[in-house]
């Protein structure tokens, strides 16, 4: 017992729909919040160290002024209570103004605390005071630190000693501020960013989504199709796409139930066809006794005639089929192979239609003989058919020419005719089935069967340009490689 090698779901239905954060809307709204917090954290990183320059300068500039007013009385030292408060309100340990030949002590506490780090407010780099703000934010609220600065436009440099708990209390305030403010501008952008993609994208492509879930249920409905939507952005380039192959899809859909019907018709009546024809051989065969000359002349012909029949009788179903049957090769001579298919032909003298030969009795051909008659003998009939009911505008003969040559290892056969040529119609579906046929009312397998039988040799067919009028086949048939051992086989004495 061969078990089935397929997945358990291979034949699962696609879901209708997808809960909101699994679906397009809801991972873009989360990717729009999660890269506006980022932007808003990369903004914040300069920011708080920024932020902390700017309350360092502040509290500079405010002991500044007391100092100033102090420093303005000389000799004059401000009582312990007053330098107490002082500091108290200020915040810090100890005031300090320095200048080159001298500096002086505002106020300061009984015991000068120890100093765990300085600052210089004037002289900083950005990296420094990134790398200080996070050290103050992250560490900070016991620490005593010396920060210093211009005192004003003179000479003069303000110092100061004071606890870093009131810097890092108003640094997490202000990264909470941030934090929250970050929260409301991402919300706010991604519903916005949601709100416009969502009707531009999201949208449409549910639409399209939906058109192709309810026409992969029902193909052959045309009340599936879609409904393409106008406008030149992608999306509407890809519905009206869409919208194109489904109803190529519906095309082919019936063409292929079409051919199903066809296959079904034609294998009932090939059954009944092969007893006529077995019958029609069996009296043909009893002609070979008869002694008349003429019956003698045309017998041979009938018999093959007849071959032929019982197996064109498989045509439409051999195309039905995934792949002809595999060309059975040999060398065979091409010129009494043309000849079969004139003779087969049986053009009447009086159509004033010609068919000549150029081909070698020395050129031969590495092929299926029967397949490769198919393949001559289905672009000859339509060149007859062509020729039929069309006079040439020049006067020229009506004439169909085969000729065929070796080049190396390649034979190239090229059948012309001087008809009205290909329509355009028949040359944009060329060896299509049931689309590629050059007259009305024809099915265009004679092309796509012959197509398919040089293929199958691993050969061209081409339609050439000509400059007259007329129709050019090209068919390039290589000769099969020669297996080493066989050859090997051959050069030993």
């Amino acid at each position: 017992m061969v078990e089935d090698a397929r997945p358990a779901n291979a034949n699962a239905m696609p879901r209708a729909a997808v809960g909101f954060l699994r679906g397009l809307s809801g991972k873009l709204l989360l990717l729009t919040v999660a890269f506006v917090m980022l932007a808003e954290v990369l903004i914040f990183v300069p920011s708080v160290a920024n932020m902390r320059i700017r309350w360092l300068q502040d509290r500079l500039n405010t002991v500044a002024a007391a100092a100033v007013v102090v420093d303005g009385l000389q000799n004059v030292e401000l009582p312990r209570a007053v330098q107490r408060d002082t500091l108290m309100a200020t915040g810090t340990k100890a005031i300090v103004i320095r200048r080159k030949d001298a500096s002086r002590m505002i106020a300061t506490v009984d015991m000068p605390p120890a100093i765990d780090g300085e600052y210089d407010i004037a002289n900083f780099t950005p990296v420094a005071a990134i790398r200080d703000a996070f050290d103050t934010l992250l560490f900070g609220g016991s620490r005593i630190m010396r920060v210093y600065g211009p005192l004003g436009e003179s000479d003069a440099t303000i110092e100061l000693v004071m606890k870093d708990a009131g810097l890092r209390k108003a640094m997490l305030v202000y990264s909470r501020n941030v934090f929250l403010l970050s929260i409301a501008i991402s919300l706010i952008t991604a519903a916005l960013i949601f709100l416009a993609i969502n009707r531009m994208l999201i949208v449409p492509i549910r639409r399209m989504t939906a058109s192709m879930q309810e026409f992969s249920n029902e193909p052959s409905d045309p009340e599936r199709l879609l409904v393409p939507p106008e406008g030149g952005d992608e999306l509407a380039v890809a519905g009206q796409h869409l919208a194109s192959m489904q109803r190529e899809l519906q095309k082919t859909l019936k063409q292929q139930k079409s051919l199903a019907e066809l296959g079904l018709a034609v294998s009932k009546i090939n059954h009944d066809m092969r007893n006529i024809l077995s019958s029609a051989q069996l009296i043909s065969d009893r002609l070979a006794d008869v002694d008349d000359p003429v019956v003698k002349r045309f017998a041979p012909t009938l018999l093959r005639t007849i071959d032929r029949a019982v197996g064109y009788t498989q045509e439409v179903l051999s195309y039905g089929r995934t792949a002809e049957a595999e060309p059975h090769r040999r060398f065979v001579a091409l010129r009494p192979l043309v000849e079969d298919v004139a003779e087969l032909l049986a053009i009447d003298r009086q159509s004033g239609i010609d068919f000549e030969i150029q081909i070698r009795d020395d050129v031969v051909v590495d092929a299926d003989s029967e397949q490769l008659f198919r393949v001559v003998h289905n672009i000859c009939r339509n060149a007859v058919q062509a020729l039929t009911n069309h006079e040439p505008e020049d006067g020229r003969a009506r004439s169909v020419s085969v000729s065929a040559m070796r080049t190396g290892s390649v034979v190239t056969i090229s059948i012309d005719d001087t008809g009205p040529g290909m329509p355009a119609k028949a040359r944009e579906n060329l060896f299509t089935a049931f689309r590629g046929s050059a007259r009305s009312g024809g099915t265009g397998l004679g092309l796509a069967i012959a197509r398919e039988l040089v293929l199958a040799h691993g050969g061209t067919i081409a339609l050439v340009e000509k400059p007259t009028p007329g129709t050019l086949f090209r068919i390039e048939l290589p000769d099969r490689p020669v297996p080493l051992d066989a050859f090997r086989s051959k050069a030993r004495p």
